[in-house]
């Protein structure tokens, strides 16, 4: 690879992240776009979030002072399907309707029509997912890591139920919002669903929440009544905290410390400030820099726990926004490669 990339030229858009000179066969590493975003209730447009995070990758440079020659990494990126595209875009204009309607007070029992678009969506949704899940588990048998790149946050449920049918583990989730809401608006793999959805699954044994700061009363009460399985650091109590001396460092080691020994990464960009993703689905005030989150990741990658795949999501299709994410991507996969050399 070192003889056919050069890291210190003009990055080539060769089709795979990153121009990187690797083809599915030869991957470590591989990422799965899907252009999916039918479900978002309030902005769109991350349904391109994947396609645009490859268009910016190659304007990235790739040295990384914890990983000896970091461009090396063998990671490739699935084709962008072109049918689920088309179908996201043509079911989108229906549930913006939708939503719409319910925002002005209308109920889903009053409209056969909606009542039909629901059944349709959630039947698509699963259709989706469960294409994806084959593909993933192809690359799993393959002693793969695997990625998926939203696309809103519902789409890595592929990933995360291929994951726990061969071990257990936990979910080390970056996001400004908790994510569980039963069926929200009535779709039953929601973006605001996936950690809900991801909690019926047992062998996903601890879900660890970092930033929160958008949630609802069910949420609280979800979290609040399984202590044991559920543990937030909301992003009000790690700000307070900070306030009164508390480091990052130390409220990071807490964080590593509420996880179980194999963890997947769940990154919502959105749990990053707005100023560094202000075309995400839901924007919040709040949340942290990048660098944060990179500090969180290597320290998690230097602890003695496994990383088994993730998920970055959320990603708006602004050159801005896919530059950001482009580089929190890159941090991902720098830190899941010092993890395995460790």
């Amino acid at each position: 690879m070192e003889k056919s990339f050069d890291p210190n030229g003009v990055g080539i858009a060769n089709g795979n992240i990153f121009g990187f000179p690797v083809t599915h066969a030869q991957a470590d590493i591989v990422l799965y776009p899907i252009p999916w975003d039918a479900t978002a209730s309030y902005g769109r447009g991350t349904a391109g979030g994947p396609a645009a995070i490859l268009r910016e990758s190659t304007q990235l440079d790739f040295y990384n002072p914890y990983v000896k020659k970091a461009y090396n990494t063998k990671v490739f990126w699935e084709a962008i399907d072109e049918r689920w595209e088309r179908v996201n875009e043509d079911l989108s204009s229906q549930t913006t309707a939708y939503i719409d309607y319910l925002e002005e007070g209308g109920k889903l029992e009053d409209s056969e029509k909606f009542t039909a678009l629901v059944q349709e969506m959630n039947a698509i949704q699963t259709k989706l997912k469960e294409e994806y899940k084959a593909k993933i588990a192809a690359d799993l048998k393959a002693n793969k890591l695997v990625g998926v790149i939203g696309g809103e946050h519902s789409t890595p449920l592929a990933l995360i139920e291929a994951l726990a049918e061969h071990t257990k583990f936990g979910i080390l989730q970056i996001d400004a919002h908790a994510d569980l809401r039963d069926a929200y608006e009535n779709f039953e793999q929601s973006h605001a669903s996936i950690m809900f959805n991801a909690l019926q699954i047992e062998n996903v044994e601890k879900l660890v929440q970092v930033g929160i700061r958008d949630i609802a009363q069910s949420e609280v009460d979800i979290i609040e009544a399984n202590p044991n399985r559920v543990r937030c650091f909301y992003d009000w109590e790690l700000k307070e905290e900070n306030f009164e001396g508390k480091t990052w460092k130390q409220q990071v080691e807490d964080i590593i410390a509420s996880l179980p020994n194999k963890v997947y990464i769940s990154y919502d960009i959105d749990g990053l400030k707005p100023a560094l993703c202000p075309n995400t689905g839901t924007p919040v005030p709040g949340g942290f820099d990048l660098e944060q989150i990179n500090y969180l990741l290597y320290a998690l990658a230097r602890s003695n726990k496994e990383i088994i795949g993730f998920d970055l999501c959320e990603v708006g299709d602004d050159a801005w926004d896919a530059n950001v994410g482009a580089r929190a991507l890159w941090n991902v996969i720098c830190a899941l490669k010092l993890n395995k050399e460790i």
